[in-house]
Order: C-alpha cells, then sequence, then structure tokens
C-alpha cells in the first residue's frame, strides 16, 4: 500500500443554455492540457477545503467574469474519486443553467465554445469528465440527484448519494 499519497480536490463547472454546454479546451494546464474541459473550475484554497461551492464561485468570477447571479439552477451534481499519479483526485462537478448565451463570455484559461449535447461524446476530455457527462445526459439531466463517482482503469461507476 502506497503511504504516499496526496489529495488534490477541483471544482468545474457546466454552464448549460438549451441543448448546449459551454466548454474550454485548454492549453498549459499540468492537469487537464489540450483538452475539452468544464467552463471554470480549479484547485482549492486552504480556506476552501471544506467548501467546493467557495472555490467553484471564486473559479468563475477569476476565469470568466461571472457571479452566482448571473446563472440559474446552480447545484453541485457530481464528486467523483480517481487514483491517479499517486494523488486521490476528488472533483465537484456543477452544473447551471445561463440566460443570456447571446452575451461574449471569455476565458483566461483558453478557449470556449458552446457546444452541443450531442457533440460532447467526440470532444477529447479528462477520463472522469467524459464519464460524468455521458451519465449526465443520459440520466443526470433528467433529475436533481447528486451523484458519487467512482473510477478503475475502465469506466466510472456512478450512484445516487442519498441522505440518510
Amino acid at each position: 500500500m502506497n503511504n504516499t499519497i496526496k489529495l488534490r480536490n477541483m471544482t468545474s463547472i457546466y454552464i448549460i443554455h438549451n441543448d448546449k454546454i459551454l466548454m474550454l479546451y485548454r492549453q498549459g494546464s499540468k492537469v487537464a492540457n489540450n483538452m475539452w474541459i468544464g467552463a471554470a473550475g480549479g484547485h482549492f484554497e486552504d480556506y476552501e477545503i471544506n467548501d467546493p461551492k467557495a472555490c467553484l464561485l471564486r473559479e468563475l468570477n477569476e476565469e470568466l467574469s461571472l457571479t452566482e447571479d448571473m446563472l440559474t439552477n446552480l447545484k453541485l451534481r457530481y464528486i467523483t474519486l480517481r487514483n491517479s499519479n499517486g494523488e486521490i483526485r476528488q472533483n465537484y462537478y456543477y452544473f447551471a443553467n445561463y440566460a443570456n448565451a447571446d452575451q461574449i463570455i471569455t476565458s483566461n484559461e483558453g478557449s470556449l465554445r458552446w457546444v452541443n449535447f450531442n457533440e460532447l461524446s467526440e470532444l477529447n476530455m479528462p477520463f472522469t469528465a467524459k464519464y460524468m457527462l455521458e451519465h449526465y445526459l443520459k440520466i443526470g439531466r433528467h433529475n436533481d440527484y447528486l451523484y458519487g463517482g467512482i473510477t478503475n482503469d475502465k469506466e466510472v461507476i456512478f450512484t445516487e448519494l442519498m441522505p440518510f
């Protein structure tokens, strides 16, 4: 057993307008380079360790100059765990709606594009995000559940995280 495993906590947001998701083509990143990812997101600051929404809102403002009041239906929908390169990567995936898709949004992290739901499977994206979006399109977008996902080398297995 490896006793030197570190934790990497990250958030990401997928902003939706009609049947499109705002995606970012990320360049120059150590974790997700030359890949499509959610519109904004990043690593937790020390003071955010128990507050993924605070991390997400900070990243949303830093990267897209958007604030929570510019979005509707902002919700944490997926939490995933992956053991990769000596780290347990815990991702908190948020979804929200955006009413003003005609407004130009820019990012300081890469190129943004509104992508049709039916085109998402063609994009190169991180392993966990690809399975999460696949699950979202088939199941998650039709409900308001929070899902947990555990990765293995072939897939991500999702289950509803119910309070009890």
